[in-house]
């Protein structure tokens, strides 16, 4: 990564009938993409989103992986990738499945080779390229997890520092950040897949890129357990005793800043957040709820373990939005600003 420019940012831009193709454009012609980014999709297709949303845009079409100028008010570089079939705002099309698995191995590959510096996705709709044929696919954090060969990543949610900065005191840096032990799991699938092996890989790597793209010299991080209460001692479950606890005190003894298990239901209050940097929920919807209710519209997803930063949104397609130009572009404007403080922060630590 170069220091001297600004980092360049790789932005997918999601599901063709979705609001992503259109927050991608109506961000480029208000001036609010940060540092270098550059578009990967369909320019017919954001210059038709441009043209009904009445947007006035300049598209620049550059060879994939080429050089992308500084970011400018009214004008967008795109690395083009063509629809596989004609879409339409709000009506899914499983031949364009193939075209947003395109998109993203187009940014995947540029930031593996450092053409890019971090990549930014805008919402994928998982149930449309399922029926496409890809049975096993996950979601975003799995599909990057599987492409760049990776054992283990780790799925965060943190929201806008600027949202909290009045609460600074008890959310680390201004930031609420929930970390997911599993992700896309079937609740009955979850207490199997809590294992003191995944665990420690989990909390091995959230410690890792709070220090690396976050710059927390000594990250201090509060774990969830699974049962309600964590467990009442035993009485209503024992995860946290058997599996949990043994693992947060082996890495107590290595130097690691943890707390719990606690109950999550009391875990997410002032007193339990106060110098917390990252909470580490067991399952997506113990953490993620409050996250979102916290911050809204006003949180990017991260994911961490990869060898480059990926930011995303915190919302899905919204269908029933899309080419009506209602969608709130502020959770994808906290996205591309993380992703680009994550990557100028790395490019610092390089060089």
């Amino acid at each position: 990564m170069a220091s001297s420019s600004p980092p360049l940012l790789a932005l997918t831009t999601g599901e063709p009938a979705g609001v992503g193709p259109e927050l991608v454009v109506q961000l480029a012609a208000a001036g609010e993409l940060p540092a270098r980014t550059v578009a990967v999709g369909d320019p017919a297709l954001l210059a038709e989103r441009a043209a009904r949303l009445g947007v006035r845009l300049e598209l620049q079409e550059l060879a994939p992986g080429s050089s992308v100028p500084a970011s400018a008010p009214g004008i967008l570089p795109v690395w083009p990738v063509a629809l596989h079939a004609p879409s339409r705002p709000g009506r899914l099309s499983v031949a364009n499945a193939a075209y947003v698995l395109e998109t993203l191995d187009v940014a995947i590959q540029a930031c593996r080779v450092g053409q890019a510096d971090a990549m930014v996705t805008a919402p994928l709709h998982k149930g449309v390229i399922i029926e496409s044929g890809h049975a096993g696919f996950r979601g975003h954090t799995e599909y990057l997890r599987d492409a760049c060969g990776i054992d283990e990543v780790v799925m965060m949610l943190a929201t806008d520092r600027a949202l909290h900065a009045h609460e600074a005191s008890w959310v680390g840096g201004g930031a609420l950040r929930v970390a997911l032990a599993t992700t896309h799991l079937p609740l009955r699938e979850v207490a199997d897949a809590v294992t003191a092996s995944r665990l420690e890989r989990i909390l091995r790597i959230l410690h890792a890129d709070l220090v690396r793209w976050y710059g927390v010299k000594t990250p201090s991080i509060a774990v969830c357990g699974l049962n309600p209460h964590a467990g009442e001692g035993g009485h209503l479950g024992t995860e946290e005793r058997d599996v949990i606890a043994p693992v947060l005190e082996a890495l107590r003894a290595e130097g690691f800043a943890l707390d719990g298990p606690l109950p999550a239901d009391t875990l997410f209050t002032p007193r339990h957040l106060a110098g917390i940097d990252a909470v580490l929920a067991m399952y997506h919807d113990q953490g993620l709820p409050v996250l979102k209710y916290a911050g809204f519209g006003r949180a990017a997803n991260v994911t961490l373990g990869l060898p480059f930063p990926r930011t995303s949104v915190d919302h899905g397609t919204a269908l029933d939005l899309a080419g009506r130009g209602e969608a709130d572009r502020g959770s994808l404007r906290v996205a591309l600003a993380l992703a680009a403080e994550m990557a100028g922060r790395g490019a610092c630590r390089s060089t």
